[in-house]
């Protein structure tokens, strides 16, 4: 597992805090690694984007996607309390079907203080066979192995890329 240096810098009431990504895995649990990566990357990219000057105000952000993982949720929640305090919201209707069913729910809106980012994943960082494992209702235990190894494969790859590398903004 990668030890990444901190990766985000938020305040809490003025104070700033910095998360890393192991501090934010500690806080999920070990079951969705890939999703606390994604989240990762998402805010990577977009608070730098809601306020270019300084860190965001963590209990100020929102969160809207058609991604519902728990690892990602855990991710928006460590770093914004946005899960507890009402901000956080999985949407259905930001799925982009036509870019097909790997990526169509990949697709997350920030906002802050009257801005909104929209992202949405570039193509080639998750596969369709995690895809298919993900959604297997009664895997076998070979398929959840590769599953277990699918995540922290992909958590290892994203997070030393450029987050402008792994998300695209796009117009709301």
């Amino acid at each position: 597992m990668i030890l990444a240096a901190p990766v985000l810098r938020v305040y809490d009431d003025t104070q700033p805090i910095d998360f890393t990504y192991q501090a934010i895995l500690d806080y999920h649990g070990r079951s969705a690694p890939g999703g606390v990566a994604h989240a990762v990357k998402v805010m990577q990219r977009a608070f730098p984007l809601l306020d270019p000057d300084d860190a965001v105000e963590r209990r100020e952000v929102a969160i809207t996607t058609a991604f519902a993982g728990p690892g990602a949720r855990d991710a928006f929640e460590a770093v914004t309390r946005a899960v507890t305090e009402g901000r956080y919201t999985v949407d259905s209707a930001l799925q982009a079907p036509q870019r097909g069913p790997t990526m169509a729910n990949f697709v997350f809106q920030l906002s802050y203080r009257g801005r909104v980012v929209r992202l949405q994943l570039r193509p080639g960082h998750v596969s369709e066979e995690f895809i298919e494992l993900a959604r297997t209702a009664e895997p076998t235990e070979v398929q959840s192995e590769r599953l277990r190894y699918l995540k922290l494969e992909m958590s290892e790859r994203l997070l030393p890329l450029d987050p402008s590398d792994v998300y695209e903004v796009i117009t709301p």
